[in-house]
Formats: C-alpha cells, sequence, structure tokens
C-alpha cells in the first residue's frame, strides 16, 4: 500500500481526523479519487482531487488543513515552489477509515 507523506506536526491531526483537506503543489496528481493510502499508523481514503488556482482556497479549507490562514498554508504548500493566488494546486479531500490498514 502507498503511503501519503504528511510533515510531522500535522501527522497526528490526520491520523484522528481534524485534518481531511490537503493542498499539494504537484505536477501531476500523486493519490487518486477512491485511493486508500497509509500515513503512519492510520488509512486514509482519498474522496475528490481537485485542481484550482490557490487563490480559490476557501476559508475552510484552511481551517481543515490545519493552518492558522491562508499565508501559513501557503507556506507549507510551497515547500516545492514559490505560490501566487494563479499558481495551479491540487486541493485534496479525504477521511480516515476506522479499519485496520493492510499489512
Amino acid at each position: 500500500m502507498q503511503c501519503v507523506e504528511f510533515s510531522r506536526d500535522l501527522r497526528a491531526a490526520v491520523i484522528t481526523g481534524e485534518i481531511t483537506v490537503s493542498v499539494r503543489l504537484w505536477t501531476r496528481p500523486q493519490v487518486k479519487e477512491g485511493g486508500r493510502y497509509r500515513v503512519g499508523t492510520a488509512q486514509i481514503e482519498i474522496d475528490s482531487v481537485e485542481l484550482m488556482p490557490f487563490g480559490a482556497l476557501a476559508g475552510e479549507d484552511v481551517q481543515r488543513s490545519g493552518e492558522l490562514d491562508l499565508e501559513s498554508l501557503r507556506r507549507r504548500a510551497a515547500h516545492s515552489g514559490p505560490i501566487t493566488e494563479d499558481t495551479l494546486v491540487y486541493r485534496v479531500e479525504f477521511h480516515v477509515l476506522n479499519e485496520e490498514p493492510a499489512v
């Protein structure tokens, strides 16, 4: 089973289901809708993958991503390159599965 990487400081909140949105600066999608991926000791299922301009993200996306504000979300997502309002990013929505992950 493939893994999805999250920053160490976000991983626990992903595993508990507090974080349910991730914003990724990818050249192509690295996950697929309906796919299941390991995150630490948990497993998540991807609900949607949407390519959109960074400026189109909603305030709810910021909260669901575990960030305090849009600028902190921009800084976290920009580890792969600079992000402007027009930069296309992948908005990935997911949920934690309650079943044990496959080994």
